[in-house]
């Protein structure tokens, strides 16, 4: 597959193909057209001597500084130098390649004054597979995602370090040597124009918005299939009753759910039983409330990612008319609130679901389940410590909703004064979704058991998919086992697309 980048950007689609597909990319000719316009116009200000933020003058604090003309080449080389200055872990790879095309795409929409060959050599580096190793820590969200562009724009220098197939650090030089690539020399405002701007921040929204979405809908299947165990009612998920309060992601919901449990025996089996109670605990009936409350604060960050999509985030803009003028751009407020939103939103789907299988384990609540899910409980402890797991995630989930874009401190001597930590709040979102997948693995496995131990009786097409799909690894209500294995592969399977398509394979689409 081949990614073009057009004069208009990327798509969200094209970023992931990209970052998770190995997707090459391509420059559409208009936009080495568009850079080679704005270029002239950095030249003609080099030519005529006036003092400009990034082309004639030092960074942040350091604005007023004139720097001279035979200097301006080391001042952008020093400058990736300096900002290179992070700590910690290596991001994973699919950020780094998020984050680079992302600023390829910021240069090619041609108001960053650089040369073409400079968005050419991030290219290459994308297509040849070299990824610079970018350290966890270092951006604070505003001028940009400095240190960790820095990184990556320090291997177009030839030097710093690159992602080994092993995860380990490689010297730049050699990787580039390997890939037939050269080093790259920068002229004036290039520095600058590689390293300022919301590529970072964006490109991990980006990539857990589409994390979001499916385990979103995920949640919507776990949440069935541990109501159908439990011997709910599927009444509270009828449309007529979300139609009254039209939240858009609550009526997708109650309508997955409700179409989820149909078909059963399991359901068939308790529909008039009057013994029943008259209605659900609120982890059971209001499932479609919370997750469609997600859903709608994902709608609300994907506008806010599209809408950064289309953006200019440099600082200082080439303007058409000639004009070179600093912006606060680059500043991630938007992104760091939507990624903070958001972590809200994940850590309560999870935290709902935690309550669900507390429910199914609980031999006092489950409506004749065996006392956690073991049918020989007392010498066996069945799933009793995988709801601990879920518990000290959720805990976890708790502190990581914090939000970070509240947490602003100064830098560069006062001059930048108001920063966005928009880079911690995306990347703690990550970290949000990574677990909010073990906790609804952990819900899958428990409604997988919990449907077993309702034999004969029959579960709907989802519950036999689930059964089939965890089977192997899961096997029969009995003896107790290795846990940790088997929720590892519950995770495999919540996470791939395989179970969702088996499901939808029986009953159509999900929301």
């Amino acid at each position: 597959m081949t990614v073009t980048i057009q004069p208009t950007g990327v798509s969200p689609a094209d970023v992931l193909a990209v970052a998770r597909g190995g997707a090459k990319v391509v420059l559409d000719p208009a936009t080495v057209d568009a850079m080679a316009t704005s270029r002239s116009i950095v030249d003609g200000i080099e030519a005529a001597g006036r003092p400009v933020y990034g082309v004639s003058t030092g960074f942040g604090a350091l604005a007023n500084t004139f720097v001279a003309p035979e200097r301006r080449a080391e001042l952008q080389h020093a400058l990736i130098r300096s900002h290179a200055a992070g700590v910690g872990a290596p991001m994973p790879r699919e950020v780094v390649r998020a984050m680079m095309l992302l600023r390829v795409r910021s240069l090619a929409l041609g108001h960053s004054g650089v040369r073409p060959l400079v968005a050419e050599a991030l290219v290459d580096l994308l297509n040849h597979e070299v990824t610079p190793w970018v350290p966890e820590h270092g951006s604070l969200g505003a001028s940009g995602d400095l240190a960790p562009l820095a990184h990556c724009a320090l291997v177009l220098l030839g030097e710093g370090w690159v992602l080994g197939p092993d995860g380990g650090r490689v010297p730049a030089a050699d990787a580039l040597r390997r890939a037939g690539l050269a080093p790259v020399e920068l002229a004036a405002k290039e520095g600058l124009a590689l390293i300022n701007g919301t590529d970072g921040m964006l490109g991990m929204l980006l990539l857990a918005i589409a994390d979001a979405a499916h385990l979103f809908t995920m949640a919507d299947v776990t949440a069935a299939l541990a109501i159908e165990a439990m011997l709910g009612s599927e009444r509270p998920f009828l449309a007529e009753l979300h139609a009254i309060r039209p939240h858009p992601g609550q009526g997708v919901s109650a309508a997955n759910i409700h179409r989820l449990l149909q078909d059963s025996a399991v359901m068939d089996s308790h529909r008039d039983d009057l013994a029943h109670a008259v209605q659900d605990a609120y982890s059971m009936r209001c499932a479609p409330q919370v997750a469609g409350a997600a859903r709608d604060t994902l709608e609300f960050v994907r506008t806010t990612a599209a809408r950064e999509l289309v953006s200019v985030v440099d600082n200082p803009v080439v303007l058409p008319d000639g004009r070179v003028e600093s912006t606060g751009n680059f500043h991630g407020a938007p992104l760091g609130f939507a990624a903070d939103f958001l972590a809200i939103a994940a850590a309560e789907v999870g935290a709902i679901a935690e309550r669900r299988v507390d429910r199914l384990l609980d031999v006092t609540r489950s409506r004749d389940l065996p006392a956690f899910l073991s049918p020989d409980a007392g010498v066996n402890s069945g799933l009793m410590i995988a709801q601990y797991t879920a518990a000290g995630i959720v805990a976890e989930n708790r502190r990581l909703a914090a939000p970070a874009s509240v947490d602003s401190l100064p830098t560069s001597g006062m001059q930048e004064d108001h920063v966005s930590m928009g880079w911690a709040a995306t990347k703690k979102l990550r970290t949000v979704l990574d677990n909010l997948t073990s906790l609804l693995a952990v819900e899958l496995l428990a409604a997988v058991r919990g449907l077993q131990l309702r034999a004969p009786l029959a579960p709907s097409p989802a519950g036999r998919a689930a059964i089939a799909a965890l089977g192997p690894a899961a096997g029969e209500p009995g003896p107790d086992v290795f846990l940790a294995p088997v929720m590892e592969a519950a995770r495999a399977v919540l996470a791939a697309p395989d179970l969702r398509t088996a499901i939808e394979q029986e009953i159509g689409p999900l929301g």
